[in-house]
């Protein structure tokens, strides 16, 4: 009887240690529905964008993005109208932020970097925006 005991306590001695909060109402996967944008005037228009991102319960973010036009022009974030990048993630439930340390981009000036975001979720729809008022986008999800 020992046997399974030990075994069961050295799988959870070897299983990685969460990096946040599982009940966090951001943890899981997300479908971009619309990315709005406000202009100079105050005028707010609505990207033809698609895509998803992915909060881990391990403390990951991964962020895939596409503009339907082709001939975006490029942004501190795309190339080619497209957006990918990952890394760990620090949620704050609390502030309702989070930060993701760019490990992997698309766009390589992006690595390393520190991206700190606001957010909410209302039901199953999450908005997300910059932590900087100076980027005038606010992007919403709803849970996959």
């Amino acid at each position: 009887m020992k046997f399974p005991v030990l075994a069961v306590t050295a799988l959870m001695l070897c299983m990685p240690a969460f990096a946040q909060d599982a009940t966090s109402p951001i943890i899981g996967a997300w479908r971009m529905t619309a990315l709005m944008i406000t202009q100079d005037d105050g005028t707010t228009s609505t990207i033809p964008y698609s895509g998803q991102l992915i909060f881990t319960e391990a403390g990951t973010l991964s962020v895939q993005a596409m503009d339907a036009d082709p001939d975006a022009a490029p942004t501190p974030y795309t190339a080619n109208a497209y957006e990918a990048y990952y890394g760990p993630v620090a949620i704050d439930d609390q502030d309702g932020t989070f930060t993701i340390t760019v490990e992997s981009s698309l766009v390589r000036d992006l690595i390393g970097q520190d991206l700190t975001r606001v957010w909410s979720v209302e039901g199953d729809q999450l908005t997300i925006g910059p932590a900087n008022s100076s980027e005038p986008w606010r992007v919403t999800y709803d849970r996959m």
